[in-house]
Parts: C-alpha cells; structure tokens; sequence
C-alpha cells in the first residue's frame, strides 16, 4: 500500500488502492489505520481518497527478480552514461540494496545477466553536468554560451529543468529569456556556465507540466 500511494502525488481513492492490493474495504480501512499506528503520514478519509505525505521509512522492501534485473541494469546504465557523481551514486546504491537482500537474492546483482553495450564518449565533462543537476534541483536561472550548429555563439540566460541522456548526446530543456520560449541546448555545445543565485519565476515543476503539453509528452 505504500509503494502504490508514494506512485500518486494526489489523494487515491480507497476504492481504486483496494482493487489494486486485491482486498476488501474494511480491510483496506483496518491496514490503514495500522500503518497510521507505525507513524505513516497518510492523510484522507473513507469517501474523500488517501495520499502518503513524506517522511515515512518502511523497513527494507522485499524484491522479485525482475525487480532486481530492473535496479541492476537501471544502474549499471547510469554509471556508464551519466556524469561520474551519478554513476557512483548507482554504484552506492546497489551496494546498499545488496547489503539487506538475503543472500540468494545477492547473488543475482552481481550475477545478472543484463548488460550496458559500450557506447561512444560524451564530449560534456563531468563538473559541468553536477553543476546543470544543481540548477535543476535549486531552481536557480543560469548563465550560458551556447555554439549553435553553424558556430554562431550566443550568451543567454536559461531556467533548466530537464537534462535529458541519450546515448550520444545529453541535452538541457529550459526556458530561454533571449527566445522567450521552451528550447533544448546539447551539453557539449555549452561553452561556457554560470549557475547565478537568481530564482526561477515559476516552479520547476509548473515548467515540465507545461512543456509536456506543448510537446504532447505524456507523465512517466
């Protein structure tokens, strides 16, 4: 029930949460009001729709298999293509889920059979993209010089909020004051960076709502 409700930003209904668990109503009711007793911060009532507020720490999740494969090569992804912190951070992460599986489970981090091709080098160095990731995650306007395809190279001021990877290329979506609109800059024609103390004017997440419409980009 708390992995279904920390998948749902907005109240579910008790309905909707005791169908997808498989259980009655009053049984949904009485778990409820057990996790309430364990310190979950679940708001809401019968009628009206649940939602998990942040804070509450179950014990360490059992995983299927799948699961596991899903965790390893989601990592192992990371710390092949993303900036060096990033791909630590993956690494840290299956260490510390590998540290709490039970050992027949272990094995399969270390023995699954997914794999992450080699890919060509990134021309974007690594200092750069924590510095991007930074001003994702503070909402603060950034200074850059972009080269565009021709050469051309112009100074804007940008309000990141995406950073794409792909695999031969990474690319920041922001809003661009010098083209008053949504545009995508390729990382490795950033020339220069400045992440200024000025704050965005809207919310990051008012942006992303925005340009998923323009772009027809549905939720994951």
């Amino acid at each position: 029930m708390i992995q279904i409700l920390r998948r749902h930003r907005w109240p579910v209904a008790g309905a909707t949460l005791a169908e997808e668990l498989g259980i009655s109503l009053r049984t949904l009711y009485r778990d409820i009001e057990s996790l309430k007793a364990q310190g979950a911060h679940i708001d809401g009532e019968a009628g009206v729709g649940y939602v998990l507020r942040p804070g509450f720490m179950l014990p360490p999740l059992m995983f299927s298999e799948e699961e596991i494969e899903a965790l390893v090569l989601g990592s192992r992804w990371v710390s092949e293509r993303a900036d060096g912190l990033l791909g630590k951070a993956a690494r840290n992460l299956l260490a510390k889920i590998g540290a709490v599986l039970p050992e027949d489970l272990k094995d399969s981090i270390d023995a699954s059979g997914l794999l992450i091709g080699p890919g060509e080098p990134i021309a974007a160095g690594d200092a750069e993209l924590a510095e991007i990731r930074q001003a994702i995650r503070s909402e603060r306007k950034t200074s850059i010089i972009y080269t565009d395809e021709q050469g051309a190279a112009t100074e804007r001021t940008i309000w990141p909020f995406v950073l794409a990877f792909y695999d031969r290329v990474r690319v920041v979506v922001a809003w661009c004051e010098l083209r008053e609109g949504y545009r995508h800059f390729r990382t490795d024609r950033i020339t220069a960076l400045d992440v200024t103390s000025g704050r965005f004017p809207r919310r990051r997440a008012a942006l992303l709502k925005e340009w998923r419409t323009l772009r027809n980009i549905p939720e994951q």
